[in-house]
């Protein structure tokens, strides 16, 4: 396993920890009065998109929620757009794909990071610091052992500059 495969597995354990608490922190938060300023900065934080700026090719940024132990989180992902979505696809899975390093992202299946789907409407990316860490990054249809054969369904684009 490569350095960096094992830096980005770490940050994927990291991230879920976090998200976990942040739900214990908000469900404490819920319980006690917060100042107005606070709860309107808090708000402001959680609706702001970490995807504007990105050129988005076939994907759109949509706000969605999550239930880890019961509470709910909100957090930012890339899903293909509805033209996209809505097509009919065989003989392959989605994956999500960095041509320049041939590097690897993942997606979130429901609450489970995983590299591989094979529905159009389980491509949901919720790895910003892969997408910003790449130029380009593509999602790909077909199968992930041979990347350069398969299909690009959608891309996301950081023009430098």
């Amino acid at each position: 396993m490569s350095a960096r495969t094992a830096f980005r597995a770490a940050g994927l354990a990291l991230a879920a920890v976090t998200l976990g608490l942040t739900a214990a922190q908000g469900a404490q938060a819920a319980t006690a009065p917060a100042a107005p300023a606070q709860a309107a900065a808090a708000a402001t934080a959680a609706e702001e998109n970490p995807f504007e700026g990105i050129d988005l090719e076939g994907l759109k940024a949509e706000k969605r929620f999550m239930y880890p132990a019961g509470h709910r989180v909100a957090y930012w992902a890339l899903v293909l757009d509805e033209e996209r979505a809505s097509r009919t696809y065989s003989g392959g899975t989605f994956f999500l794909y960095a041509p320049a390093t041939k590097e690897f992202g993942w997606f979130l299946d429901t609450d489970i990071a995983t590299r591989t789907v094979k529905n159009p409407r389980q491509v949901v990316i919720a790895d910003r610091d892969f997408i910003r860490s790449h130029p380009r990054v593509e999602v790909r249809y077909g199968n992930p052992d041979q990347p350069k054969k398969a299909r690009v369904v959608a891309r996301t684009t950081i023009w430098m500059g």
